[in-house]
Protein backbone atom coordinates (compact mmCIF):
# COMPACT_ATOMS: atom_id res chain seq x y z
CA UNK A 1 0.00 0.00 0.00
CA UNK A 2 1.38 3.40 -1.03
CA UNK A 3 0.48 6.12 1.47
CA UNK A 4 0.81 9.84 0.83
CA UNK A 5 1.50 11.63 4.10
CA UNK A 6 0.99 15.37 4.58
CA UNK A 7 2.19 17.34 7.62
CA UNK A 8 1.60 21.06 8.25
CA UNK A 9 0.93 21.25 11.98
CA UNK A 10 3.45 23.98 12.77
CA UNK A 11 6.22 25.47 10.64
CA UNK A 12 7.29 22.60 8.38
CA UNK A 13 5.47 21.95 5.11
CA UNK A 14 6.03 18.26 4.47
CA UNK A 15 4.88 15.46 2.20
CA UNK A 16 6.08 11.89 1.84
CA UNK A 17 5.27 8.67 0.00
CA UNK A 18 5.70 5.55 2.12
CA UNK A 19 5.09 1.91 1.18
CA UNK A 20 3.49 -0.43 3.73
CA UNK A 21 4.25 1.81 6.69
CA UNK A 22 8.04 1.67 6.39
CA UNK A 23 9.67 1.98 2.97
CA UNK A 24 10.15 5.70 2.35
CA UNK A 25 9.88 6.35 -1.39
CA UNK A 26 10.14 10.14 -1.10
CA UNK A 27 10.30 12.57 1.79
CA UNK A 28 10.23 16.36 1.31
CA UNK A 29 10.30 18.97 4.07
CA UNK A 30 10.27 22.73 3.68
CA UNK A 31 11.30 24.38 6.96
CA UNK A 32 10.34 27.91 7.99
CA UNK A 33 12.99 28.30 10.70
CA UNK A 34 14.74 31.13 8.88
CA UNK A 35 11.41 32.92 8.40
CA UNK A 36 10.50 32.90 12.10
CA UNK A 37 14.00 33.42 13.55
CA UNK A 38 13.71 37.21 13.58
CA UNK A 39 10.57 36.92 15.76
CA UNK A 40 12.13 34.51 18.24
CA UNK A 41 9.41 31.92 17.68
CA UNK A 42 6.72 30.69 15.32
CA UNK A 43 4.17 33.33 14.26
CA UNK A 44 0.96 31.40 13.41
CA UNK A 45 -0.31 33.72 10.66
CA UNK A 46 3.07 33.79 8.92
CA UNK A 47 3.34 30.02 9.22
CA UNK A 48 -0.02 29.40 7.55
CA UNK A 49 0.81 31.83 4.73
CA UNK A 50 4.06 30.02 4.02
CA UNK A 51 2.26 26.67 4.01
CA UNK A 52 -0.11 28.04 1.38
CA UNK A 53 2.80 29.16 -0.77
CA UNK A 54 4.74 25.91 -0.48
CA UNK A 55 2.25 23.02 -0.21
CA UNK A 56 1.75 22.54 -3.96
CA UNK A 57 5.48 22.73 -4.66
CA UNK A 58 6.26 20.26 -1.88
CA UNK A 59 3.67 17.79 -3.16
CA UNK A 60 4.93 18.06 -6.73
CA UNK A 61 8.53 17.52 -5.59
CA UNK A 62 7.49 14.45 -3.57
CA UNK A 63 5.87 12.74 -6.55
CA UNK A 64 8.81 13.72 -8.78
CA UNK A 65 11.38 12.20 -6.41
CA UNK A 66 9.41 8.96 -6.18
CA UNK A 67 8.83 8.83 -9.93
CA UNK A 68 5.11 8.50 -9.28
CA UNK A 69 1.87 10.34 -9.94
CA UNK A 70 -1.15 10.98 -7.69
CA UNK A 71 -3.09 8.10 -9.29
CA UNK A 72 -0.48 5.66 -7.90
CA UNK A 73 -1.34 6.23 -4.25
CA UNK A 74 -3.69 3.99 -2.25
CA UNK A 75 -4.28 6.17 0.81
CA UNK A 76 -3.88 9.77 1.98
CA UNK A 77 -2.87 10.47 5.60
CA UNK A 78 -2.83 13.98 7.02
CA UNK A 79 -2.13 15.55 10.39
CA UNK A 80 -5.36 17.04 11.74
CA UNK A 81 -4.40 17.69 15.39
CA UNK A 82 -2.83 18.99 17.53
CA UNK A 83 -1.18 22.04 16.00
CA UNK A 84 -1.73 25.58 14.75
CA UNK A 85 -5.24 25.78 13.31
CA UNK A 86 -4.36 27.86 10.26
CA UNK A 87 -1.38 25.67 9.42
CA UNK A 88 -3.33 22.44 9.89
CA UNK A 89 -6.11 23.63 7.59
CA UNK A 90 -3.67 24.04 4.69
CA UNK A 91 -2.63 20.41 4.91
CA UNK A 92 -6.15 19.17 5.57
CA UNK A 93 -7.55 20.95 2.52
CA UNK A 94 -4.71 19.71 0.29
CA UNK A 95 -5.15 16.14 1.52
CA UNK A 96 -8.93 16.22 1.14
CA UNK A 97 -8.68 17.58 -2.39
CA UNK A 98 -6.18 14.93 -3.45
CA UNK A 99 -8.15 12.09 -1.86
CA UNK A 100 -11.36 13.27 -3.52
CA UNK A 101 -9.76 13.79 -6.92
CA UNK A 102 -8.16 10.34 -6.90
CA UNK A 103 -11.07 8.60 -5.15
CA UNK A 104 -8.78 7.35 -2.37
CA UNK A 105 -9.51 6.91 1.35
CA UNK A 106 -8.35 9.60 3.77
CA UNK A 107 -7.23 9.12 7.39
CA UNK A 108 -6.86 11.89 9.95
CA UNK A 109 -3.69 11.35 11.97
CA UNK A 110 -2.83 12.60 15.44
CA UNK A 111 0.53 14.40 15.31
CA UNK A 112 1.71 12.57 18.46
CA UNK A 113 0.97 9.19 16.91
CA UNK A 114 3.04 10.27 13.94
CA UNK A 115 6.06 11.05 16.10
CA UNK A 116 5.81 7.63 17.75
CA UNK A 117 5.61 5.86 14.38
CA UNK A 118 8.71 7.68 13.17
CA UNK A 119 10.50 4.88 15.02
CA UNK A 120 8.74 2.21 12.94
CA UNK A 121 10.31 3.63 9.77
CA UNK A 122 13.59 2.10 10.91
CA UNK A 123 12.63 -1.00 12.88
CA UNK A 124 9.80 -3.15 14.22
CA UNK A 125 7.99 -2.46 17.48
CA UNK A 126 8.36 -4.99 20.32
CA UNK A 127 5.12 -4.78 22.26
CA UNK A 128 4.44 -3.71 24.89
CA UNK A 129 6.29 -0.54 23.90
CA UNK A 130 6.73 2.63 25.94
CA UNK A 131 7.09 5.92 24.06
CA UNK A 132 8.50 9.09 25.57
CA UNK A 133 7.21 11.91 23.36
CA UNK A 134 9.21 15.10 23.86
CA UNK A 135 8.83 18.15 21.64
CA UNK A 136 8.19 21.87 21.63
CA UNK A 137 4.51 21.37 22.32
CA UNK A 138 4.28 17.98 24.02
CA UNK A 139 5.72 15.85 26.80
CA UNK A 140 3.97 12.49 27.19
CA UNK A 141 4.57 8.92 28.26
CA UNK A 142 2.50 6.58 26.09
CA UNK A 143 2.10 2.81 26.45
CA UNK A 144 1.41 0.70 23.36
CA UNK A 145 0.29 -2.92 23.70
CA UNK A 146 -0.18 -3.28 19.94
CA UNK A 147 -0.37 -1.23 16.77
CA UNK A 148 -2.56 1.81 17.31
CA UNK A 149 -3.30 0.79 20.89
CA UNK A 150 -2.34 3.84 22.94
CA UNK A 151 -2.64 4.47 26.67
CA UNK A 152 -1.55 7.84 27.99
CA UNK A 153 0.34 7.26 31.24
CA UNK A 154 1.45 10.81 31.91
CA UNK A 155 1.92 14.26 30.43
CA UNK A 156 3.12 17.74 31.34
CA UNK A 157 0.96 19.88 33.57
CA UNK A 158 2.39 23.10 32.10
CA UNK A 159 5.31 23.76 29.74
CA UNK A 160 6.38 21.11 27.26
CA UNK A 161 10.05 20.21 27.58
CA UNK A 162 10.96 21.65 24.18
CA UNK A 163 9.20 24.90 25.01
CA UNK A 164 11.16 25.09 28.25
CA UNK A 165 14.42 24.52 26.37
CA UNK A 166 13.64 27.38 23.99
CA UNK A 167 12.65 29.78 26.77
CA UNK A 168 15.70 29.02 28.89
CA UNK A 169 17.91 29.20 25.80
CA UNK A 170 16.61 32.67 24.95
CA UNK A 171 17.07 33.70 28.59
CA UNK A 172 20.79 32.99 28.37
CA UNK A 173 21.11 34.68 24.99
CA UNK A 174 20.81 31.88 22.42
CA UNK A 175 19.09 32.43 19.07
CA UNK A 176 15.86 30.71 17.99
CA UNK A 177 15.52 27.77 17.86
CA UNK A 178 17.40 27.78 21.16
CA UNK A 179 16.82 24.14 22.15
CA UNK A 180 19.47 22.50 19.92
CA UNK A 181 21.97 25.28 20.71
CA UNK A 182 21.42 24.80 24.45
CA UNK A 183 22.00 21.04 24.12
CA UNK A 184 25.28 21.69 22.29
CA UNK A 185 26.36 24.29 24.85
CA UNK A 186 25.53 21.94 27.74
CA UNK A 187 28.17 19.47 26.56
CA UNK A 188 30.87 22.11 27.10
CA UNK A 189 29.90 22.87 30.70
CA UNK A 190 29.42 21.23 34.10
CA UNK A 191 26.15 21.00 36.12
CA UNK A 192 27.45 23.14 38.97
CA UNK A 193 24.35 25.28 39.56
CA UNK A 194 21.71 23.92 41.93
CA UNK A 195 18.40 23.57 40.10
CA UNK A 196 15.35 21.58 41.21
CA UNK A 197 14.46 18.06 40.11
CA UNK A 198 10.67 18.19 39.84
CA UNK A 199 9.21 14.68 40.17
CA UNK A 200 5.59 15.35 41.26
CA UNK A 201 5.44 12.31 43.53
CA UNK A 202 1.63 12.33 43.68
CA UNK A 203 1.45 12.17 39.87
CA UNK A 204 3.97 9.44 39.11
CA UNK A 205 4.23 9.71 35.33
CA UNK A 206 3.29 13.35 34.84
CA UNK A 207 5.71 16.21 34.34
CA UNK A 208 6.11 19.89 35.21
CA UNK A 209 8.78 22.20 33.85
CA UNK A 210 7.50 25.70 34.65
CA UNK A 211 9.09 25.60 38.11
CA UNK A 212 12.46 24.70 36.64
CA UNK A 213 12.17 27.53 34.13
CA UNK A 214 11.36 29.94 36.95
CA UNK A 215 14.29 28.63 38.99
CA UNK A 216 16.67 29.41 36.11
CA UNK A 217 15.18 32.90 35.76
CA UNK A 218 15.56 33.57 39.49
CA UNK A 219 19.13 32.31 39.45
CA UNK A 220 20.08 34.57 36.54
CA UNK A 221 18.36 37.64 38.04
CA UNK A 222 19.91 37.08 41.47
CA UNK A 223 23.41 36.76 40.04
CA UNK A 224 22.92 39.88 37.93
CA UNK A 225 21.78 41.91 40.94
CA UNK A 226 24.89 40.79 42.83
CA UNK A 227 27.08 41.68 39.88
CA UNK A 228 28.16 38.05 39.51
CA UNK A 229 28.79 36.47 36.13
CA UNK A 230 26.86 33.46 34.91
CA UNK A 231 28.79 30.77 33.08
CA UNK A 232 26.47 30.02 30.15
CA UNK A 233 27.85 26.55 29.50
CA UNK A 234 27.57 25.52 33.15
CA UNK A 235 24.03 26.89 33.40
CA UNK A 236 23.06 25.02 30.23
CA UNK A 237 24.57 21.81 31.64
CA UNK A 238 22.78 22.31 34.98
CA UNK A 239 19.43 22.91 33.29
CA UNK A 240 19.83 19.94 30.95
CA UNK A 241 20.83 17.70 33.85
CA UNK A 242 17.62 18.57 35.73
CA UNK A 243 15.45 17.93 32.67
CA UNK A 244 17.10 14.71 31.55
CA UNK A 245 17.20 13.16 35.03
CA UNK A 246 13.43 13.53 35.44
CA UNK A 247 12.59 12.36 31.90
CA UNK A 248 14.79 9.28 32.16
CA UNK A 249 13.81 8.35 35.73
CA UNK A 250 10.08 8.50 34.99
CA UNK A 251 10.50 6.56 31.74
CA UNK A 252 12.49 3.80 33.43
CA UNK A 253 9.99 3.65 36.30
CA UNK A 254 7.10 3.19 33.85
CA UNK A 255 9.07 0.65 31.81
CA UNK A 256 9.57 -1.50 34.91
CA UNK A 257 6.00 -1.09 36.15
CA UNK A 258 4.42 -2.13 32.84
CA UNK A 259 6.94 -4.79 31.84
CA UNK A 260 7.68 -3.25 28.46
CA UNK A 261 10.03 -4.84 25.93
CA UNK A 262 10.92 -1.62 24.15
CA UNK A 263 11.39 2.07 24.89
CA UNK A 264 11.21 4.59 22.06
CA UNK A 265 11.97 8.29 21.98
CA UNK A 266 9.85 10.54 19.78
CA UNK A 267 9.58 14.23 18.93
CA UNK A 268 12.00 17.06 18.30
CA UNK A 269 13.72 16.76 21.69
CA UNK A 270 14.46 13.11 20.88
CA UNK A 271 17.37 14.60 18.90
CA UNK A 272 18.83 15.96 22.15
CA UNK A 273 22.26 14.39 22.61
CA UNK A 274 22.13 14.55 26.40
CA UNK A 275 18.78 12.78 26.55
CA UNK A 276 19.82 10.12 24.02
CA UNK A 277 23.01 9.31 25.91
CA UNK A 278 21.32 9.15 29.31
CA UNK A 279 18.45 7.00 28.01
CA UNK A 280 20.86 4.56 26.37
CA UNK A 281 22.71 4.12 29.65
CA UNK A 282 19.52 3.67 31.68
CA UNK A 283 17.73 1.25 29.33
CA UNK A 284 20.89 -0.87 29.04
CA UNK A 285 20.41 -1.75 32.74
CA UNK A 286 16.93 -3.23 32.11
CA UNK A 287 16.48 -6.90 31.29
CA UNK A 288 15.29 -7.73 27.76
CA UNK A 289 14.35 -4.15 26.89
CA UNK A 290 15.57 -2.46 23.71
CA UNK A 291 15.82 1.26 23.08
CA UNK A 292 14.86 2.70 19.71
CA UNK A 293 15.99 6.18 18.74
CA UNK A 294 14.73 7.77 15.52
CA UNK A 295 17.25 9.20 13.08
CA UNK A 296 17.68 12.92 13.58
CA UNK A 297 15.76 13.66 10.35
CA UNK A 298 12.71 11.84 11.76
CA UNK A 299 12.79 13.56 15.17
CA UNK A 300 11.54 16.87 13.81
CA UNK A 301 8.21 17.22 12.00
CA UNK A 302 8.02 15.26 8.76
CA UNK A 303 5.38 13.55 6.64
CA UNK A 304 6.97 10.09 6.48
CA UNK A 305 5.97 9.52 10.10
CA UNK A 306 2.40 10.63 9.29
CA UNK A 307 2.24 8.18 6.39
CA UNK A 308 3.53 5.35 8.61
CA UNK A 309 1.01 6.12 11.35
CA UNK A 310 -1.75 6.54 8.76
CA UNK A 311 -1.01 3.12 7.30
CA UNK A 312 -1.53 1.36 10.65
CA UNK A 313 -4.47 3.55 11.58
CA UNK A 314 -6.19 2.59 8.34
CA UNK A 315 -5.48 -1.12 8.86
CA UNK A 316 -6.79 -0.94 12.42
CA UNK A 317 -9.97 0.85 11.35
CA UNK A 318 -10.60 -1.73 8.61
CA UNK A 319 -10.33 -4.56 11.15
CA UNK A 320 -12.64 -2.78 13.59
CA UNK A 321 -15.19 -2.12 10.86
CA UNK A 322 -15.07 -5.77 9.78
CA UNK A 323 -15.65 -6.93 13.36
Amino acid sequence: MIVLGIETSCDETAAALVKDGREVLADVVYSQISVHREYGGVVPEIASRNHLMKITLVLEETFTRAGMKPADIDLVAVTTHPGLIGSLLVGINAAGTLALAQDKPLVEVDHIHGHIYANYLEGDFRFPTLALVVSGGHTELVLMRGHFDFELLGQTFDDAVGECYDKVGRLIGLEYPAGPALDKLAHTGQPVYELPLIYLDKHEYNFSFSGLKTAVLNLVNTRKMRGEEINQADLAASFQNSVVCVLVDKTISAARAYGVRQVVLAGGVAANRGLREAMKEAVAKLDDVVLTLPSLRYCTDNAAMIAAAGYFQYQTQRIENTD
